[in-house]
């Protein structure tokens, strides 16, 4: 039932399997194991139609530790690089917020800027790639249209002029002015092949430089990115991407946990209230070319002391409508609540896992329809799992079990889930306020079956 026979390339399949062992997100290999969460996807790829428009959209996808919230987010990355948009992704922590008093939000600028990622350059770090195909595609277009020789010295200042049409059009946006020669300084260096000067405009679109004397001595301009106007450069890289020929900007932050765990109340609130400015940039139109995702855990959205909803400008905007419910989820809403995976599509997904680890090491997958059925019939009764068991556990246990009837092959399923010494993984615990729990989860579980 399960199993595709999908021929999988086994640097895909060791990433693949590596990851969902310990407990993380693969970055490639995606489509091969995604189940579920059609509708959730198809109603985030129709936001990015409005993007690409000239429009922004902003969604909150939440659900508990292990349900998939990060699987998703991964999903829509891939996909919408397909799609011709560039995406910029960070996960936050203690240090890096959206605001800060210790530079908590440059850093998170800059942990988006290092994640820049595009279709062909999908591992990050495409700044450079994206400056120099735009330069590249400005002098292909100017070929074409001019009808100039690439020697002429006309060809030369007709290019120029089109790199300097769009830097003033960058100059009406807010901050635009000191992206704008930036820029030109960038085709300055590119045209005249200076690879240092090229490494200092990066380090300033990266946000790197910590004083503006650094930047003045270096590049002749007094202005630096900063920890309170970091945001309104992203904007503009989003306005800089159209015009580069790409869609637009996805915009990817996980973990608002950390936000929710901040213990100074004031601290907090200047983080919601940023949160409150990018939402409203979106609706009210003052952002462009721009699509936003946030993922977090529903303690750290509702709770009214200290999660988002304590931000009762936030609150009001983002609570559920009175028709919205359990199994007819509005997937129109700003929040996109993530529905538990059914049995049926995890019996699917261990499936595919069992012929992507048999292919990975090279054995004849014997794991029958009956089998995988045994293994999720008796995880889904363990007590307690109809609220708390998650797919991640369930992932966790079965390529455990894989591992050691691979190692073990005289051993069955049956054999395994019967034993004493056999142990389920520990459940994602978290404390009253909603922290996550270790990464090695809790108890004692499959990694210490006895082979």
């Amino acid at each position: 039932m399960g199993s595709q026979n999908t021929k999988v390339p086994k640097r895909i399949a060791s990433a693949l399997i590596n990851s969902l062992k310990g407990g993380v997100v693969p970055r490639i290999g995606l489509p091969y194991i995604t189940v579920g969460r059609k509708n959730e996807i198809e109603a985030l790829l129709r936001d990015t139609e409005i993007v690409e428009e000239g429009g922004a959209s902003f969604r909150f996808i939440v659900g508990r530790y292990g349900s998939g919230k990060s699987f998703l987010l991964q999903t829509i990355r891939n996909h919408v690089m397909d799609r011709g948009f560039v995406v910029v992704d960070a996960d936050l922590s203690p240090e890096r917020r959206l605001q800060g008093t210790h530079g908590q939000g440059l850093a998170t600028y800059r942990e988006l800027l290092r994640n820049m990622s595009t279709k062909t350059r999908p591992e990050g770090g495409a700044l450079m790639l994206i400056l120099d195909r735009w330069i590249s595609s400005v002098q292909a277009q100017t070929l074409q249209e001019s009808g100039l020789a690439p020697e002429d010295p006309r060809f030369a200042s007709e290019v120029e002029n089109r790199i300097m049409d769009v830097a003033r059009r960058v100059n009406v946006l807010v901050h635009g002015f000191d992206f704008a020669r930036l820029l030109s300084l960038y085709y300055q260096a590119y045209s005249t092949q200076n690879e240092d000067l090229k490494a200092r405009v990066l380090k300033w679109f990266r946000g790197e430089y910590t004083t503006k004397k650094e930047a003045k001595e270096e590049l002749g301009v007094s202005i630096i990115i900063t920890d309170d106007d970091w945001y309104e450069y992203l904007k503009i890289f989003a306005w800089f991407l159209k015009e580069a020929g790409y869609k637009g900007l996805v915009i990817m932050l996980d973990e608002l946990v950390n936000l929710y765990k901040i213990p100074n109340q004031i601290s907090r609130q200047y983080n919601y209230e940023k949160i409150l400015t990018m939402y409203n940039d979106c609706l009210q139109g003052k952002a462009q070319y721009v699509g936003i995702l946030m993922s977090g855990t529903p303690q750290c959205l509702e709770d009214r002391r200290r999660g988002i909803y304590s931000y009762e400008a936030l609150r009001s905007r983002l609570a559920e409508g009175h028709f919205s419910k359990d199994g007819a989820p509005d997937l129109m809403a700003p929040v996109i609540r993530l529905e538990p995976l059914t049995p049926e599509e995890m019996l699917v997904l261990t499936g595919r896992l069992a012929d992507i680890h048999s292919q990975l090491y090279g054995y004849e997958n014997r794991m029958r329809d009956e089998d995988l059925a045994d293994f999720i019939r008796i995880e889904y009764g363990r007590v307690g799992a109809d609220s708390h068991i998650t797919p991640r556990e369930i992932i966790r246990d079965f390529i455990g079990i894989l591992d050691i009837l691979y190692q073990r092959p005289e051993l069955t399923l049956q054999d395994l889930l019967g034993s004493d010494d056999f142990h389920f993984a520990g459940p994602d615990s978290q404390d009253a306020e909603g922290e996550k729990a270790s990464e090695n989860g809790g108890g004692k579980d499959l990694a210490e079956f006895t082979l």
